[in-house]
């Protein structure tokens, strides 16, 4: 059922000035599970929360490696990541034969948005159904960049993603002036406790650390570390060091970010979604 006359397609703008399908497509990142970025002065680390569909099958990977010096985190249709992620890795390929060196993180991030916006203004397209964490180091440092389905990107000191994001967010603002200055070890444990608090309330107070909602994938990279995917010993150290270091984040309500979904028949109601734009970098 559509919400109005003017979602039928993409290329329909409503008398608001909005295009619902984009708008649509935002949402499906809430269908994912939650993916934190953060970084300090020398390294990016991705920390993603793996959910498998049902008790019969494996969790979908969350954590996708690109390059020596990149990686992103998605939340959203995983379909849809792949081909985003193998058009990312020819880029990377093709711009090292050509010049000799790692592609410039910026620039990579524009080029995809660049990439990702053309879907937004075409009838034949629908737009990516994926948001992304992207971690990545150069010679300009450390980098996270949250990329969205409108096209849109943000160069971040850290962010989160996908369902239930919003309690880590919490976390991560009440805790980013630390981040800068942290050790890698203490990055990667603040990482783990901000994915926790997307956790419901019961489901973060089991301790059974091998269940399926604990599955919790890892990766860091930066100066003389190479884009790396923890293993299992190395994650379950680390689940260990954050488990002692404290508190977690407020466990999130069942609401946190459906609250800011209009509902059908409030469709032209309360705060915007994010405009659709060219990406341009943002600093």
């Amino acid at each position: 059922m559509f919400r109005n006359q003017y979602d039928s397609d993409v290329t329909v703008w409503s008398p608001q000035g909005r295009l619902h399908q984009v708008e649509y497509a935002m949402e499906a990142v809430k269908l994912g599970t939650a993916t934190v970025g953060l970084k300090n002065r020398d390294v990016a680390v991705l920390v993603a929360l793996s959910k498998p569909s049902s008790e019969l099958s494996a969790s979908q990977r969350k954590i996708i490696p690109i390059d020596d010096h990149l990686g992103i985190s998605i939340a959203g249709i995983t379909a849809d990541a792949r081909v985003i992620s193998r058009y990312l890795r020819s880029e990377c390929l093709s711009y090292k034969h050509s010049y000799g060196s790692a592609y410039p993180v910026s620039r990579l991030i524009t080029n995809l948005g660049n990439k990702m916006q053309t879907t937004t203004q075409r009838y034949d397209r629908r737009p990516y159904g994926v948001g992304l964490l992207v971690g990545g180091y150069d010679e300009k440092g450390p980098h996270i960049y949250q990329v969205t389905p409108s096209a849109t990107f943000y160069n971040c000191k850290a962010n989160s993603i996908g369902s239930r994001s919003q309690s880590a967010r919490t976390y991560l603002e009440r805790n980013l002036d630390k981040f800068l200055n942290s050790s890698n070890e203490q990055l990667i444990c603040d990482g783990i406790q901000a994915i926790h608090g997307s956790l419901p309330t019961d489901e973060l107070q089991s301790n059974n650390e091998d269940a399926p909602q604990l599955n919790i994938t890892i990766a860091i990279v930066g100066k003389d570390q190479p884009f790396k995917i923890l293993n299992e010993l190395e994650t379950k150290k680390y689940l260990s060091m954050a488990k002692l270091k404290g508190t977690p984040a407020e466990p999130s309500r069942p609401d946190d970010d459906e609250a800011s979904t209009s509902r059908p028949d409030q469709a032209d109601s309360g705060p915007r979604d994010p405009e659709v734009a060219v990406a341009t970098e943002e600093l």
